[in-house]
């Protein structure tokens, strides 16, 4: 099927900047942006305090292993994600083939399935005591250590279970750089003689470089902040040690400290790619660009073809998806519906209200930036957007130590003018859990909201100025209705995100308050996967939702 893509558009331009007085809900960017970076300034304040014993004993015990296990588990991602997702990216992208249209969209699927939820799944299957250890056992009446079986429970395990999940960011990213390379580079080398793979690895994933970069980092990040999956394989990272030295030690300053240097290696990670990029340019050199005519497959290359797309979707879905569902009508959760109910209503309560304040945040800082430009409200926004950055953990620790020490300065106040002890107003409450939640997602919000204004005409926003609309009015009666879908968008993103979000929940929830994630963990940290599997394969329905999402704007952007 030919595809039709323009590299060299120019973009959209903005709608003439207002020239009255921005109103008070356009300074919000700035105000979002100082609450954002609030958790950030907190931990490093927290950790600049001279290191404590706790923190002693963890440099001189546990932090060198945690580096070398953190150093490792990125390398295995980046290898693993980042070959599986431009791989299957390049192939539907230039091949044509039987069940190509349905595995590109099918190799999406894995985002539904948090990476915590493959680890449980898949320890669950190939453990001693497992169905298919049991089931060899009983076919060939051998002995445990009488075969050789693999052994998950390591941090190559926890590498592959995080690769499995994490891939389609770089297959996304990868995908869109291949339709978009200028055909007459890809053509001439197959005139010199190269065949697809050479082509590929010489021309076309040089020149994706960015978006490939782009993907891996995106991965990495979702590495260094995944607490489940690690915690469960029993591998110790900057987050297992987070959690444990808050909870385990109840040191915060160890906590912060950890927590600093998790963040160092999010930044060194995001500034090694861009130093080694250097001054290279990828844009392509010509403004003619015919459309892709991707090379049918016959035979063995077809069936190869098949097998390298339906593999990540099978080992990152199909099997996990289809063990939970097994799981859930064979066993569930024993608890009566009554019982179990307050667990998703918590986890529908706390994903729709951080989806509706994110989107309402996200839009005020989109239409400010849009209406009212400035340099200040441009950096604004992207500061905002540096929370996704953060793992949860570290969000953790910045949003208790703030809260924290308001509601101590509040109780010492009111204890000592009025003798009443008012306790703690906002740690450990739903407000606090919420705000590390925004703080995490508000960038995933932002971001859909400002693609989705960056398609609307300015022509239109002109016109209702003409017809003697005020900004605010064509901003309500002409652009938002026209922004419905990325309002949409943005809001199911957050939505499904919050749903699957851990380390920030355990750390920050009150301690009366259980998630359907937190209700996961519980029931699998003891090895009640059978119980877990009701609660998984909600969050796997949940999740489905921003899949179907991008596949249709994938349609729509094709």
């Amino acid at each position: 099927m030919a595809r039709s893509v323009t590299l060299d558009a120019a973009p959209a331009p903005t709608p003439p900047a207002c020239r009255r007085r921005a109103p008070a809900w356009a300074w919000g960017s700035l105000l979002a942006a100082a609450l954002i970076t609030a958790p950030l300034v907190a931990v490093l304040v927290t950790a600049a305090v001279r290191p404590g014993a706790g923190f002693v004993h963890i440099a001189t015990t546990t932090l060198p292993g945690m580096l070398g296990n953190s150093a490792l588990l990125v390398l295995l991602v980046a290898l693993m994600a980042g070959s599986a997702g431009a791989v299957s990216a390049w192939i539907v992208a230039t091949c044509d083939f039987r069940g190509r249209r349905v595995l590109e969209v099918a190799l999406l699927l894995p985002l539904a399935m948090p990476a915590y939820l493959n680890g449980y799944v898949y320890t669950w299957l190939l453990d001693v005591a497992g169905p298919l250890q049991q089931a060899l056992r009983d076919a060939t009446g051998l002995r445990y250590g009488e075969y050789w079986a693999p052994e998950i429970r390591s941090l190559p395990g926890a590498a592959l279970m995080l690769s499995m999940v994490l891939y389609p960011y770089v297959y996304l990213m990868c995908r869109a750089a291949f339709l978009q390379q200028s055909v007459c580079l890809l053509e001439a080398s197959r005139t010199l003689g190269h065949g697809l793979p050479r082509t590929f690895l010489h021309v076309a994933l040089p020149l994706a470089r960015p978006a490939l970069a782009g993907g891996i980092a995106l991965a990495l990040m979702e590495t260094l902040a995944d607490f489940g999956t690690v915690q469960h394989f029993g591998v110790r990272t900057f987050t297992t040690g987070i959690y444990e030295a808050w909870f385990g030690m109840d040191d915060r300053g160890a906590a912060a400290q950890l927590a600093v240097g998790l963040l160092g290696c999010v930044f060194l990670l995001l500034g090694l790619e861009r130093i080694s990029r250097g001054g290279r340019r990828f844009h392509p050199t010509t403004t003619r660009h015919p459309p892709l005519r991707p090379v049918m497959l016959r035979g063995w290359k077809q069936a190869g073809a098949q097998l390298a797309c339906a593999m990540p979707v099978v080992l990152g879905f199909a099997i996990p998806a289809g063990a939970l569902a097994w799981l859930a009508a064979t066993a569930g959760d024993p608890l009566d519906p009554r019982r179990f109910l307050p667990f998703a209503l918590n986890s529908l309560t706390l994903s729709a209200i951080t989806a509706a304040i994110a989107v309402a945040m996200a839009a005020a800082m989109a239409w400010a930036a849009r209406l009212h430009p400035s340099p200040a409200r441009a950096f604004a926004n992207r500061v905002a957007a540096l929370g996704y950055a953060l793992p949860g953990s570290v969000i953790a620790v910045g949003t208790l130590v703030p809260f924290g020490i308001f509601d101590n300065a509040l109780d010492a106040w009111m204890r000592e003018h009025f003798g009443v002890s008012t306790g703690l107003l906002l740690s450990g409450t739903m407000v606090a859990l919420v705000f590390a939640y925004l703080v995490r997602f508000l960038a995933v919000a932002l971001s859909a909201v400002e693609s989705g204004l960056a398609r609307l005409k300015p022509s239109f926003f002109a016109a209702a100025r003409v017809l003697g609309r005020t900004p605010g009015q064509a901003v309500r009666e002409v652009e938002l209705p026209l922004a419905r879908g990325a309002l949409l968008t943005a809001g199911v993103l957050v939505f499904v995100d919050t749903m699957k979000e851990l380390p920030a929940t355990l750390i920050v929830r009150p301690f009366d308050l259980d998630t359907l994630a937190v209700r996961i963990y519980n029931l699998a940290s003891d090895e009640r996967l059978a119980e877990a599997s009701t609660a998984a394969l909600l969050i796997v329905l949940a999740g489905l939702l921003p899949v179907a999402a991008l596949t249709r704007a994938m349609r729509r952007a094709e």
